[in-house]
């Protein structure tokens, strides 16, 4: 396996839920029924679940280091944060970046918050 990319972003936890209340905001449609249920009511976990969806950008635009880069033409929803039943993350991903990346890549995905931050990092590797 090769390291072919890799991502860190943070959000501020004030700012996010501010852009949620936003009248007539559509953020949350950018989350899958299930990243809304892993969260639930807490903020900092949608935050965390949001910068991930970044890292995870990043990372796979990197991996296109020298060309356009991707982020532009891909969906919050083509990046979903899933939960196993211990609650630990991984990524599962949905259309441009599961077609480039391929069956054989792996994301590994790291979710943090303190205080008013929220963050996440991705590494993305392939054969």
């Amino acid at each position: 396996m090769a390291v072919i990319g890799v991502g860190i972003d943070l959000v501020s936890v004030s700012e996010f839920e501010a852009q949620l209340r936003q009248p007539g905001t559509t953020m949350m449609s950018s989350f899958s029924a299930g990243e809304r249920r892993d969260a639930g009511s807490d903020t900092r976990s949608l935050a965390a679940r949001w910068a991930a969806k970044e890292a995870v950008f990043k990372a796979f635009s990197s991996s296109f280091y020298g060309r356009r880069p991707a982020e532009k033409e891909i969906g919050a929803r083509e990046v979903e944060v899933v939960s196993d039943a211990w609650g630990r993350p991984s990524v599962r991903v949905h259309g441009r970046i599961a077609a480039d990346l391929g069956p054989d890549a792996r994301i590994h995905l790291s979710l943090t918050h303190d205080g008013d931050m929220a963050g996440a990092v991705a590494v993305i590797e392939t054969v």
